[in-house]
């Protein structure tokens, strides 16, 4: 194991230090959270590591408040961000197999007056982020007002007044806009809030005792504050959102690892939902013309070194979190962050990599495939193409035909043009074969992953590419310097 070398002369401490391969991973661990504490400037982590069903790592690192000097604990409390997602998606699920609705019915079986577009939009299409409906999120958007006290009937007429990136079903495009509606779906059908839902049917009953509704008028003891940086990069206190709007369906609430542990053993036990609602829930949404996308009801599916993962992340109000699972190890990673510019995600993929090396990111250093000029050159022809909006060649059809219009696409492929103005090259570090279970969790045609470095005079960039089988670009993704 790459963590546990030392020299022959260390071998005494080494056996005091490592007695176990769980023993080594934590020490390992806890020397890389504090590492990125230091190194990016984040206040506080915390940080639950499962695997077979025991707790490898509970722990909370850094400070909660800044302001008070308090420590991050299992029973701090953070914003989940996005990752609540899964839980709406859940609440929705409940309804179905309730009878209150169903899963291919239009927006307009609930919500008769609504605009015509909802009249071709379901709920499996709000579920999978396929609805079209503009993300009011989107970057200097402007849909809401984020200092306004909204109520269901005013969130329920802004919603309604976003229109469509493109027609429903047509392609993939992430809006949180979607499960707004989704929780005010909830809310109209139960009776009551869809947290109160939630939180009857699913929290309560599953034992996770402190997660809950946003609220920064309630007291709420071992909350955690969250931190966002300045155009300067000083840190500073989070944005300030209005009650009405923080307590959406698209990610409001807090949870602490005490939580999340009771969370991770409900998913491995899989008894809170119909195994085909599961089934369903993890499953890649089939588009109109017929190809699929890796992502299911509330979760992203995805493959790290070749295997198969389950996440999804959050980030909201100068908080960032990330929950992945890694069914095949039976290990999962979850991750949370009081500080906006951290990387849950990387975070939790790094430790997975400490605790299991199969699935450790390829050192930078390591050129296992710079040695094929022309398939370099094929993955750099797909990065201009796609900075620039154009079609290449080496792009897979789903990737060729892909323009959702949205601002974050349009965002994203700035990005790319802008870091290969600078490039010097792009240089291959190695590829990975996508097991079977991967390549049938994701079903989108990928079946290999090549890691590279956009090299720059400002810095490095890793990117990762997802290939079919004639070794055309299917995806690709910016995974950090």
């Amino acid at each position: 194991m790459i963590l546990c070398r030392f020299k022959p002369s260390m071998l005494a401490w080494l056996v005091l230090l490592c007695s176990s391969r769980a023993a080594c991973a934590g020490d390992a661990i806890d020397g890389y959270i504090e590492q990125q504490l230091h190194s990016a400037g984040i206040p506080g982590v915390a940080l639950l590591v499962m695997q077979g069903g025991r707790v490898v790592k509970e722990q909370g690192y850094g400070f909660a408040n800044l302001e008070h000097q308090v420590r991050v604990t299992p029973d701090t409390l953070f914003q989940s961000g996005s990752t609540g997602k899964m839980f709406t998606a859940v609440a929705v699920l409940r309804l179905a197999d309730d009878g209150a609705l169903r899963l291919d019915d239009p927006l307009s079986a609930y919500y008769p007056d609504a605009p015509s577009a909802w009249h071709r939009i379901t709920i499996r299409q709000l579920l999978t982020h396929t609805s079209g409906i503009k993300d009011y999120a989107e970057i200097n958007s402007g849909d809401l007002d984020y200092r306004k006290d909204y109520t269901d009937d005013e969130l329920l007429a802004a919603m309604q007044k976003l229109p469509l990136d493109f027609e429903p079903g047509a392609q993939w495009s992430y809006s949180n806009s979607g499960y707004v509606i989704l929780g005010l779906l909830v809310s109209k059908l139960a009776g009551k809030d869809y947290s109160e839902f939630l939180a009857e049917r699913l929290f309560r009953p599953l034992g996770m005792p402190t997660i809950q509704l946003i609220s920064e008028r309630r007291i709420t003891p071992n909350r955690a504050a969250g931190y966002e940086r300045d155009e300067k990069g000083v840190l500073g206190n989070q944005a300030w959102v209005a009650p009405g709007l923080n307590r959406t369906a698209d990610g409001s609430l807090y949870y602490s690892l005490r939580d999340l542990e009771a969370w991770e053993r409900a998913l491995d036990a899989g008894k809170f939902m119909r195994a085909d609602d599961f089934v369903s829930w993890w499953t890649p949404v089939r588009l109109n013309d017929g190809t699929r996308f890796p992502y299911g009801f509330g979760w992203h599916l995805a493959e790290q070194r070749g295997e198969r993962v389950i996440e999804h992340g959050g980030s909201w109000q100068g908080f960032k979190a990330a929950i992945v699972r890694y069914p095949d190890q039976q290990l999962a990673v979850l991750v949370m962050a009081n500080a906006a510019h951290a990387d849950a995600g990387r975070i939790a993929s790094t430790v997975a990599g400490l605790v299991e090396p199969r699935l450790a990111e390829r050192p930078s250093g390591e050129a296992g495939g710079s040695t094929d000029p022309e398939r370099a050159a094929r993955l750099l022809d797909v990065l201009e193409a796609w900075g620039h909006y154009r079609t290449s060649p080496a792009m897979a059809p789903a990737l060729a035909r892909r323009s959702t219009g949205s601002a974050v696409e349009a965002h994203g492929r700035q990005h790319i043009a802008t870091l290969l103005r600078t490039a010097r090259s792009l240089r291959l570090l190695g590829s990975d074969e996508l097991s079977k279970a991967a390549v049938t969790a994701m079903s989108d045609g990928t079946v290999r992953s090549t890691d590279a470095l956009l090299e720059g005079p400002g810095g490095d960039t890793r990117l990762r590419f997802r290939l079919d089988g004639a070794g055309r670009v299917l995806d690709f993704q910016v995974v950090g310097p």
